[in-house]
């Protein structure tokens, strides 16, 4: 255990920085469970508290702040880009655009904490035109509660966190080699998953073409449009015939879908 306090004394700072600012930008490494780590190393000592807490803070800002002026200029190609990061890249967009439209500026306070949003309601801010200022407001209020309640828990379970330390050193390499078994395990389940989504969504297309000529054709065709109101207010424009439905009323409402004629559904 000496080593591993030796450790956080003479590198834990950069540690905390590095991490939080790579979470920050994207990257998916575990700032929560270093801002615990780094509590309780500050409950025994090892660190300051106000070092580590505003070395955290700046860190968390910088990021989330050039990941803002990166959506002010890029718009939704950056949060395509994360989204294609993502395991589960076909939603991630869309849920996080239907939260930010929803809860506004409330997200940029709990975003931190909700996984699948934090990265991208910074982005998602600068690409809807967030004033810098309101912007940089209530993002520090969201990293400082997110960096106090992780950091405080850490404080607090000091004990218990050195104690939980000390097992993983003891268990060494078959700890690490169980933690990544279990990773490549999870990330080979929802590769397969997506995978098979996106076959069955390759099935169920119709080109641009092809829907048309339907309509040309004078078929019978029910046409929703499921775009996000997002996307609807930047163009308005719908296929003729169409009807707007938000994708969550598909389950809730599907009394307005019948049962005897071609259902045709669309999206961004």
């Amino acid at each position: 255990m000496g080593s591993w306090n030796s450790v956080l004394a003479q590198h834990g700072y950069l540690i905390l920085v590095a991490t939080v600012l790579l979470e920050a930008v994207g990257l998916p490494v575990p700032a929560a469970l270093v801002l615990l780590i780094a509590g309780g190393a500050a409950a025994r000592g090892l660190l300051q508290i106000p070092n580590a807490v505003g070395a955290a803070l700046c860190a968390m800002l910088a990021g989330d702040t050039l990941m803002f002026l990166l959506g002010r200029y890029t718009g939704w190609w950056l949060l395509g880009i994360l989204c294609r990061i993502s395991l589960n890249p076909e939603s991630c967009i869309l849920r996080s655009a239907d939260s930010f439209y929803r809860r506004g500026r409330t997200l940029l306070v709990i975003a931190k904490f909700i996984p699948g949003i934090n990265t991208l309601a910074p982005p998602l801010a600068g690409s809807m035109n967030m004033r810098l200022a309101t912007f940089l407001r209530l993002d520090l209020a969201g990293a400082a509660l997110y960096t106090g309640s992780y950091f405080g828990v850490g404080f607090v379970f000091s004990g218990e966190i050195e104690r939980i330390a000390e097992h993983a050193l003891n268990l060494g390499g078959g700890l690490l080699v169980l933690l990544i078994g279990a990773l490549v395990s999870y990330i080979a389940y929802k590769f397969i998953a997506r995978q098979r989504f996106m076959r069955q969504l390759r099935i169920g297309r119709i080109t641009v073409e092809e829907l048309k000529n339907k309509i040309d054709a004078g078929e019978a065709l029910v046409i929703v449009d499921l775009r996000h109101a997002l996307d609807f207010e930047a163009d308005p424009e719908t296929i003729p015939g169409a009807f707007r439905m938000d994708a969550k009323e598909l389950e809730e409402k599907n009394d307005r879908l019948p049962r005897d004629r071609e259902v045709i559904l669309y999206c961004t």
